[in-house]
């Protein structure tokens, strides 16, 4: 009898021990997951700025996004990181594993206006700008070292537009509220517009061709 009662009581601790494990790994496994929606995008001069971009962090870990931006050798973005140029692009730091051929960021095209945010198109290895560029194709030259993060001497080649047009974007984004336009964006704005029309013209040449 009493060797049966061993039995059970040792049962029952590796059954008490398995559910904990699997708790533990549930529990584990949802605090990284990564939830992205058109309520995760405001106003891009509410994130923290970081040299000529923002940075945030859906997760909350924005000290550590920003130890990683700040990191003089590169660093690898920890999970949630949210990294944006411009209003209507940005990219998102997902889940270890999710797409290590990204490094595990998604990118994400925007529409913005007054009301808020719509994601037009969302992905890994497909997504293209307002100048046909792909988003994927532009990062994957930076440097290891550097997470697909694209600055000058990170590897990757120069935009088509400057630090002038980018910033005239950030303080002209409508999901702020009033501008903040400073002398010159003006003009700035204007050469985008002219840009992003060439190219949409250049494009459908191309296709009826």
């Amino acid at each position: 009898m009493k060797t049966v009662l061993v039995v059970v009581q040792s049962a029952l601790m590796i059954c008490m021990t398995l559910i904990s494990c699997v708790t533990y790994a549930a529990s584990s496994k949802s605090e990284v997951v990564v939830k992205v929606d058109e309520t995760s995008f405001s106003c891009i001069r509410q994130m923290t700025p970081v040299r000529h971009f923002y940075v945030d962090n859906v997760l909350g870990n924005i000290d550590a996004t920003l130890a990683a931006a700040n990191a003089p050798d590169g660093a690898i973005y920890p999970t949630g990181s949210v990294v944006q140029l411009v209003p209507t692009e940005v990219m998102v730091k997902r889940e270890p594993g999710t797409s290590p051929v990204t490094g595990d960021w998604e990118f994400f095209e925007l529409e913005v206006d007054e009301a808020g945010t719509k994601i037009a198109k969302r992905g890994f290895i497909d997504v293209n700008n307002r100048f046909g560029g792909n988003c994927f194709a532009c990062h994957l030259p930076a440097k290891e070292k550097w997470d697909f993060i694209c600055e000058s001497g990170h590897g990757c080649e120069p935009i088509p537009i400057d630090h002038k047009m980018t910033g005239a974007l950030q303080r002209s984004d409508p999901r702020c509220g009033e501008t903040a336009l400073e002398s010159g964006d003006t003009m700035a704005l204007f050469k985008l517009k002219m840009m992003v029309s060439l190219g949409a013209t250049k494009k459908w040449f191309e296709d009826l061709f």
